[in-house]
């Protein structure tokens, strides 16, 4: 047999700029840049839940929490974001253990890059 390779996936996360960019037109700087932070906030606390549940083994109203996590992230233009967490929300809905451990790897990746891409982003329309 060859030697093994060890494969680290690096996510290319897309953003909706233009989400942030109307929340800044509309309510000003100021009251956008506390919003804005408020929603990030929320967002990576409702994600270490979410994992926490995961590594409980905690499965239960799971779905509904992942649901939750993609309409934050979609409503903050987390594209990526929002897309893998209904991805893992549907896996659960189907029951599918292995499809649900391979999609969920994947989101912690794609929260780590949208959310600290996320802060630059968020910078710009100060």
């Amino acid at each position: 047999m060859g030697d093994v390779a060890a494969l680290r996936p690096r996510e290319v996360v897309r953003q909706d700029v233009e989400a942030i960019a109307v929340i800044y037109r509309n309510l000003g700087a100021p009251v956008a840049e506390q919003m804005v932070t408020r929603a990030l906030g929320e967002l990576a606390l409702t994600m270490a839940g979410i994992a926490e549940k995961v590594r409980a083994h905690e499965l239960r109203d799971l779905a509904r929490q992942l649901g939750r996590l993609g309409r934050l992230a979609g409503d903050l233009g987390l594209v990526t974001f929002a897309a893998v967490a209904r991805d893992a929300k549907a896996c659960l809905e189907r029951a599918d253990g292995t499809a649900f451990a391979a999609v969920w790897a994947r989101l912690l990746r794609v929260a780590e890059r949208s959310l600290r891409a996320e802060q630059g982003v968020a910078d710009q329309f100060v």
